[in-house]
C-alpha cells in the first residue's frame, strides 16, 4: 500500500460520518471523479482507486469492494506454458456508476463495469458486468430482478 493511499485509509477511518466520508474523498480527489448528494460507508481506499467514477446520489453501504484489478497474472507468469509465451499482464479497469444508484453492503464490483443510472444493487452481490439504467439486480453474478420504476411504483 502507497503510503498516499495508506494517508487516505486513515483519515476515512477517522471521519464520522459516510457524508462527510464521500466530501473528504472528492475535496482530496481520491477517486476518478465522485458527484454531490453521495454517502460511503467503506473506509479502505482501493488499489487503483483513480479509476472509480461515482455520479450523482450514489450510497455506498459497508463492506463494498471496487476491484479495479486482479492479479491472476502472477499466478499465469510462474507456469512454463506461458513463461515461453511472454508476460501476462495485470488486467486494470474503469468502474463507472451513474446517478441515483445504491449499493448494499457486501457487494462486489470488478473492473471494467459500467453501472447505470436509477439503479439499486442487492446485498452481497458480485457484480461482473455493466448494468442497464434502471434496474435492480441481485446474485453473483448480479443479474437484472426488476426495475426501478417498479420499486419506486410498489413504495
Amino acid at each position: 500500500m502507497t503510503l498516499k493511499r495508506l494517508w487516505y485509509t486513515f483519515r476515512l477511518y477517522t471521519i464520522r460520518g459516510s457524508a462527510a466520508r464521500a466530501a473528504y474523498i472528492r475535496r482530496q480527489h481520491v477517486y476518478g471523479a465522485i458527484g454531490e448528494n453521495c454517502t460511503i460507508q467503506k473506509r479502505k481506499v482501493p488499489l487503483y482507486a483513480n479509476l472509480i467514477r461515482l455520479g450523482n446520489n450514489v450510497h455506498i453501504a459497508s463492506n463494498v469492494s471496487f476491484l479495479t484489478h486482479d492479479v491472476t497474472h502472477l499466478v499465469f507468469n510462474n507456469l512454463d506454458e506461458f513463461k515461453a509465451v511472454g508476460e501476462v499482464q495485470e488486467r486494470i479497469g474503469c468502474i463507472e456508476i451513474g446517478n441515483n444508484v445504491f449499493i448494499g453492503s457486501g457487494t462486489h464490483i470488478l473492473y471494467d463495469t459500467k453501472i447505470g443510472s436509477n439503479v439499486i444493487i442487492g446485498t452481497c452481490s458480485v457484480v461482473t458486468k455493466d448494468i442497464p439504467d434502471n434496474s435492480i439486480v441481485a446474485g453473483v453474478p448480479a443479474r437484472v430482478i426488476g426495475t426501478f420504476d417498479d420499486y419506486v411504483k410498489n413504495m
